[in-house]
């Protein structure tokens, strides 16, 4: 089954109670126990409800894994799955890691004890080196954000294994539709359901997948722990954005290929960063592990007073945190997904005063280009 087949048909997608062609929302907080001695599947909805449930399993047949879990955020998902480790324990990630997770990795972690170390995954030798006798994750993020920088997800699959280490990724722009991080052996892979996986802008979700027994039961224990569980209706919600996710991205993407080899030539713009460009220094090793350069480009103005300009005069993007509507987004990391860092921090990821971040939506892309070309000339 394809993924678009299976974005219909490859999970539960009708009610099997009544038939209806919707899983209902079980809004509920508990269970009528049938059998007071005996134990049923659902008895509370912090250990588990049907519709959160199908999502699960939703997210478990795009990635192609055992098991599945949705989270109230992707954050919840990220710090759940990162508090797997001990104290005493040490992970590696990639200095242009998503703000959200550098912080939690610096000021969160080290209170228990959990050290790290931030290095540059293009380069192979220097993420080796950064490996210790204590490390037991080897975090991945590609493409990253926002300069969408791509790492290479085999080699440091390879790598993690050679030194006995966990791997997890964060899968968020490409999708399970063109990147399928447990394919290609990554051990636990996250998406934020923020995004595209919803992508409507109205639910705030995260959802992981793997296939290690072992794992399962850990992070399962996490969860319930933490209580870092997804609404029903948030749940319900996404069931129903992931229908039609296959088409949306489809021209999503699109519009980002169209508009990032438009930015590329325009005189204006400093820098694109789109892994669907040949220009782009990873575009190669991007092609091998992905299907599509995604929705997400970035590009630079040179300085914040043409930021100021150009966002101004744009009529049909939102200006917004976040990314993976229907309507595009253009987001200023400085400000936004990035505002936790210190300034010495973001500029050492390359997230400059003049950068601006697009996330393409499914508008038309002649009035998109028109409407930055329009934004583009008071500057």
């Amino acid at each position: 089954m394809l993924d678009n087949t299976k974005l219909i048909h490859g999970y539960p997608v009708v009610d099997p109670h009544t038939g209806a062609a919707s899983i209902p929302k079980y809004q509920t907080s508990t269970f009528n126990q049938q059998a007071i001695f005996e134990s049923q599947e659902y008895s509370y909805t912090r250990f588990g409800n049907p519709t959160v449930a199908a999502l699960e399993e939703g997210i478990a047949a795009l990635e192609g894994a055992k098991h599945g879990f949705a989270f109230s955020s992707g954050m919840a998902a990220i710090s759940t799955v990162l508090m797997l480790l001990e104290s005493g324990n040490h992970l590696v990630v990639p200095k242009e890691v998503y703000g959200g997770t550098c912080q939690f990795v610096k000021d969160i972690l080290p209170n228990y004890q959990i050290t790290s170390s931030f290095v540059d995954y293009s380069d192979l030798e220097e993420v080796e080196k950064a490996i210790t006798k204590d490390t037991r994750v080897l975090y991945i993020e590609t493409p990253s954000n926002p300069l969408l920088k791509v790492a290479d997800i085999k080699s440091l699959v390879q790598l993690a294994k050679k030194y006995d280490v966990l791997t997890v990724m964060d899968n968020t722009f490409m999708t399970p539709l063109y990147q399928k991080p447990l394919a290609l052996g990554v051990d636990i892979v996250i998406e934020s359901a923020t995004k595209f996986l919803n992508g409507h802008s109205d639910v705030v979700a995260g959802l992981v997948a793997l296939n290690d027994d072992q794992l399962e039961k850990s992070l399962r224990l996490h969860q319930k722990a933490f209580g870092a569980i997804l609404g029903v209706e948030d749940a319900w919600l996404v069931l129903r954005g992931m229908k039609t996710m296959g088409i949306r991205m489809e021209k999503s993407c699109q519009n980002a290929q169209i508009i990032a080899k438009f930015l590329a030539g325009h005189p204006k713009i400093q820098n694109v960063y789109y892994p669907g460009l040949t220009s782009h220094p990873s575009y190669e090793v991007h092609r091998e592990q992905a299907t599509s350069g995604g929705a997400v480009l970035s590009f630079d103005l040179g300085n914040e007073e043409n930021v100021a300009t150009m966002t101004e005069h744009l009529q049909l993007p939102i200006i917004a945190v976040s990314l993976g509507g229907v309507e595009s987004i253009v987001s200023y990391p400085r400000t936004m997904s990035h505002a936790c860092l210190s300034e010495e921090d973001r500029l050492e990821q390359g997230v400059t005063p003049g950068l601006l971040r697009l996330s393409c939506g499914i508008e038309d892309s002649e009035d998109l280009l028109k409407d930055i070309e329009q934004a583009l000339s008071f500057i």
